[in-house]
């Protein structure tokens, strides 16, 4: 995997009525050892409900997000509303959306990887562009996750040469059983890591907020936290 310009890349799709555009924010390399099997799967920025082309009124009411996620048999589509409801995730078959899509992905230009603390604090105070990678596994599954972000806010503490990420949202792929379609293991998630041997995630999942019972109200909110092994990699991008 080459990193990519996270500004630059994009999913286009075909039309005919409306050709979106889509702006990047994570991607995900799927890898099934066992079977020999290497996928990718990429999450694009989050719009609102809307009228297209409309001659006024262009929000939908209610409104709610909306937020591809674009794999090589089947796109899922996260729509987020005020509340919790069974329209939060569908899945439909990619070549069939806006009549397929095609990869407009740039590199970024001469990209370093940061190999130690005080190069990462260096990095983040010039304001240079990072990008993360964060690469899971199930030996017992036999899969291996490779998921690449920018990095849209970074602690850094010069003193102390230590660093932290927490960005997203990202990719978060389930690689601990079996599904029908691959598109089905994946959910949003903030990720934070400040060591290259674990990463912290946090996912979005309906959540409690008030109430019990039945008079108990929920809403899709950024709540699992979970604490994972992995191999955590970064990247500056037009050099140190």
């Amino acid at each position: 995997m080459r990193c990519l310009d996270y500004g630059r890349s994009f999913i286009c799709t075909n039309g005919p009525y409306n050709a979106p555009q889509f702006l990047v924010e994570s991607r995900c390399r799927l890898i099934n050892e066992n079977a020999n099997v290497d996928l990718e799967y990429v999450q694009c920025a989050s719009c609102k409900s809307e009228d297209t082309f409309a001659e006024q009124e262009l929000f939908k009411d209610p409104n709610y997000d909306f937020l591809p996620v674009f794999g090589p048999d089947y796109t899922a589509i996260f729509r987020r509303y005020a509340e919790v409801n069974d329209r939060y995730i569908s899945y439909e078959r990619s070549g069939e959306m806006w009549g397929g899509q095609r990869k407009v992905f740039r590199e970024a230009p001469n990209v370093a990887e940061l190999n130690v603390g005080e190069q990462v604090v260096r990095a983040t105070l010039s304001g240079l562009p990072m990008i993360g990678r964060t690469e899971l596994r199930n030996d017992d599954t036999g899969l291996r996750a490779i998921i690449e972000f920018p990095v849209k806010s970074m602690n850094a503490n010069e003193e102390r040469m230590i660093w932290q990420v927490d960005t997203g949202p990202v990719l978060f792929p389930d690689l601990t059983q079996g599904y029908a379609r691959n598109i089905e293991r994946f959910r949003l998630a903030f990720v934070a890591f400040n060591t290259t041997s674990f990463a912290d995630f946090v996912i979005e999942q309906p959540t409690v907020i008030s109430g019990k019972g039945d008079e108990a109200a929920q809403v899709y909110h950024y709540s699992r936290i979970i604490s994972m092994a992995s191999k955590n990699t970064l990247f500056a991008a037009e050099g140190i």
